[in-house]
This record gives structure tokens, C-alpha cells and sequence, in this order.
């Protein structure tokens, strides 16, 4: 999504564009902006009510579908979601995705039943490998004492507002098509340690499922900080670097010999949620938090990097610790407690707004471009990049893009057209710059940057 023109000779001198300005994007897909102006606010604000009139929705609470515990808010979720694919003509599948999970002392004491409810949103490409872009908020809560299974912990923040928008960017989304299958999720089991969703990537590693994409929402419902600032204009993205694995694959190994420990998967994911979000979404800045998450905290896109998916968690700027994990009460004049009145409601839909965005480019823009090698043979001061071809009769042309090493994100693109897989950048020296090769068709929807490994022959 750059200004940037389509060169039909490879070697002619690239059109570049100012630094760090995504800004500067091409005319936005008229029916992915009309998306982003349906999501409502008034609908986010009846789920996280909804939601939070559960006296707790605690993993280990009560798990009958007519109580006031966990198991009468997965079945809340569940007709949610089916009545949003009723309305759009049945278009979602619904499933309960439940397992038992063991003993795991000391946040889950006993044998407990987690349920994950996905709502899937199947994609027009024919191949049964098809590419899946995921998106998912936690639904159980907890105050002070993980393991009180009956007192209040109504968890609006966190994460009612994360299901929320996971409900209403299914609500909107559903009524679309896209090439790649999207998955809404509202996982279980987070506060104990991530179990649902842990479990769910599991399952997809091992049926290998094509996840291009994973999206967390968790904790996005206040732009009020703790100390009382407010920002409603900026939403953090967690974006993890280099993983912290005992033994690197020959991957990763290649990438961080070649100096792309700072172009991750993750990390390129998280640079194209920011272009995009700056076309659709422009009065909500998307600070990128070159990070997997916070300090002492996880999130569930953590089990989707464990398993080599590339995944992102969305959180609001600045958090206020009154409200998260807290029994409602008020001392000495302070009131305690994630309860509903202190969510902004209009700020939750700006981020599912960036969420729904991201989701609707990526799901219709070509897979990125496999194969990609930068050749490393001769002393040089131009750079020439390969790729594979494509399958897709989609992709109208290739992008390279390139920055400084020190800049974080792309500077400047060179254009080539479909058909292309080898092209060579004039008097820009790979020894200098970092480049990426991306995929788009012709609307101008753009796959995320893939960081090309060295080819050592001819």
C-alpha cells in the first residue's frame, strides 16, 4: 500500500517514496472502507455488557449453559455467533472446540472443560490448503484470586472488549468474500495460562494449516491510563522478534545470518497491519512494539509463535492496573475492578476498525511470494532479488521494498509486474539496506514483505 508506479523494465531507477510515510498509499478498496465505517460501537457495547453481567466467566467456574459462569458466557457466544451467520445467510460455521484439560497446579487445581467457540468464515479459493488468517479475544476473566469460581470478575477490559470486536468484526465480515478462510475466535482458559488457544495452534500444526496470520485483541478497551491521561488515538501492536527457542531451525539460522533478525514473520506482519491501518484507520496511530508481548504478561498469539505461526497482540496504550485482576471494591477513595463503566466503547471499534481492515486486505491480497533469495555471488553495488512464480492468477505484479538497517519501517519500492521473478535493483547495494519482496493484485491489496535468504549461485 505505497505511492509508488509500476515499472515494466526491472532495471530502470526505482520510484521511491519518503521515509516512514505508509501514508503515502495508494486510494484505499472502496468496499473494505465501507466495512470499516459499519462496525458499531452501539454493538460492542451491548457484548461487553452482555458479557459482563456473568457474575465470572472463571475457567474454573460454573460450567452449566444456563448459569451465571463460564458456561453460560460460551453459550452467549456461541448464539452470538450463530446469529450473525443466520443473518448473513449462513455464511459462518460455528464450532465448539472442547477439551479436557489435566491438572496443571496450581492456577487449574483439578481436571477442568475448555471451549473454545470458532466461528469460521470460509474462504472462495478452491485449494483445501488454503491460506487462514486467524483473530481472536479470551472470554474467561478472573479478579485478585485465580481461583475463585464465584465471585464478581465481570473482566470488561480484559477481555470482554477483545471479544467484542471479535464478534463484531464477524458480524461485518461475514456478509463479505474473501480468498482466505478468516477464523473468529473467543478462546478459554487464558488467565490459566493460555490453555484454549494453545490448544487450538496445536491442532493446527499438526493438520498444518496455512496460518498467515494470527491477531490478538486482549486488553483493548480503555484509552484512559492509570493516570488518568487519555489517548484515544494510538493502540499498541506487539510484534516478537527473534523467538526464544533452545535450537534455531536452518530458517531462522539463514535469517539471522543474513542480518533479518529484526524481519521475523511477525514483524513483517506487524509493518503491513501498520500501512493499513493508516489508509482505513488514519486517526489511530498503530505504535509497533518491537516485542512478543509485555513484561510478566502473555497473550494468546504467544502459543501461535511457539508453533511458527506469524501472530500479534493488540493492547491499548497504556494500561490502568486498578482494572485488570482486581476484585471490585473501592479503598481509601480508589475504586478497583475491570467493570464496564470504565471502557470507551468508541475507541474499542477504532481498533476492531484496524483489526477488520487488516484482516479484509490480507484475506483478499495474493499469498507473500515463496522462494524469495537475494543473490550473493558477485562484488557489486546493485541488488538482484528471485522469486518463485505465483499460482495465483490474482497477483498483478511484485513489490520490493528497502530501508536502512536502522530504519524500522519500509522506505522506498520498486514495482514489477506479474510474471516476473528475478529483477535487479540499480545503485542500491544489499550490503547497505534491508529488502523484502511483496505480492498484490490488481485493486492494489498487498501481502506483507517477505525477507529474502542469500543465494549463493548463479
Amino acid at each position: 500500500m505505497r505511492a509508488s508506479a509500476l515499472l515494466l523494465i526491472a532495471a530502470l531507477c526505482p520510484l521511491c517514496r519518503a521515509a516512514d510515510a505508509p501514508d503515502a498509499a495508494a486510494a484505499p478498496d472502496p468496499e473494505i472502507r465501507d466495512m470499516v465505517e459499519a462496525v458499531s460501537s452501539e454493538r460492542i457495547q451491548r457484548s461487553v455488557y452482555v458479557l459482563t453481567s456473568f457474575k465470572t466467566r472463571n475457567t474454573l467456574s460454573d460450567p452449566l449453559s444456563s448459569g451465571d459462569g463460564i458456561g453460560g458466557a460460551a453459550s452467549w457466544i456461541r448464539a452470538e455467533f450463530e446469529r450473525v451467520s443466520k443473518e448473513a445467510g449462513g455464511r459462518l460455521r460455528v464450532d465448539l472446540d472442547t477439551f479436557e484439560q489435566p491438572p496443571a497446579p496450581p492456577r487449574v487445581p483439578s481436571p477442568v472443560s475448555i471451549t473454545n467457540i470458532v466461528a469460521t468464515l470460509p474462504g472462495t479459493d478452491p485449494d483445501p490448503a488454503a491460506r487462514v488468517l486467524v483473530v481472536s479475544g479470551h472470554y474467561d476473566s478472573m479478579n485478585s484470586n485465580i481461583l475463585d469460581v464465584t465471585g464478581a470478575a465481570p473482566g470488561a477490559d480484559d477481555d470482554a472488549s477483545g471479544v467484542a470486536a471479535v464478534l463484531e468484526m464477524a458480524h461485518v465480515l461475514s456478509r463479505h468474500k474473501f480468498a482466505a478462510t478468516i477464523v473468529f475466535m473467543a478462546v478459554a482458559g487464558e488467565e490459566q495460562g493460555l490453555y484454549g488457544s494453545a490448544h487450538w495452534a496445536r491442532q493446527a500444526r499438526e493438520r498444518e494449516a496455512d496460518i498467515e496470520a494470527m491477531l490478538d485483541n486482549d486488553i483493548i478497551g480503555s484509552s484512559r491510563a492509570e493516570d488518568g491521561t487519555i489517548d484515544r488515538g494510538t493502540v499498541r501492536l506487539f510484534a516478537q522478534g527473534v523467538p526464544p527457542v533452545a535450537a534455531p531451525s536452518e530458517d531462522l539460522l539463514a535469517l539471522l545470518r543474513n542480518g533479518g533478525e529484526n524481519d521475523t514473520p511477525p514483524r513483517e506482519l506487524a509493518r503491513a497491519i501498520r500501512e493499513i491501518a493508516a489508509a482505513y484507520v488514519p486517526s489511530l496511530k498503530v505504535r509497533v512494539v518491537f516485542r512478543a508481548d509485555r513484561y510478566m504478561r502473555g497473550g494468546d498469539h504467544l502459543p501461535f509463535l511457539e508453533r511458527g505461526y506469524p501472530a500479534v497482540r493488540f493492547t491499548e496504550p497504556a494500561e490502568d492496573f486498578h482494572r485488570q485482576h482486581q476484585d471490585v471494591r473501592e479503598e481509601k477513595g480508589v475504586t478497583y475492578g475491570d467493570t464496564p463503566d470504565h471502557v470507551d466503547f468508541g475507541y474499542v471499534a477504532q481498533v476492531a476498525r484496524v483489526n477488520l481492515a487488516s484482516l479484509a486486505v490480507l484475506a483478499r491480497a495474493p499469498a507473500p511470494p515463496k522462494g524469495v533469495q537475494m543473490e550473493a555471488v558477485l562484488l557489486e553495488n546493485d541488488t538482484t532479488l528471485r522469486w518463485e512464480k505465483a499460482s495465483d492468477p490474482g497477483v498483478a505484479g511484485y513489490r520490493i521494498v528497502w530501508r536502512e538497517t536502522t530504519a524500522p519501517y519500509w522506505e522506498h519500492a520498486m514495482e514489477v509486474p506479474a510474471g516476473t521473478t528475478r529483477a535487479t535493483v540499480k545503485g542500491v547495494s544489499k550490503d547497505n539496506v534491508v529488502f523484502g519482496v511483496e505480492a498484490f493484485d490488481a485493486a492494489g491489496h498487498s501481502s506483507p514483505a517477505v525477507f529474502p535468504s542469500a543465494r549463493r549461485t548463479l
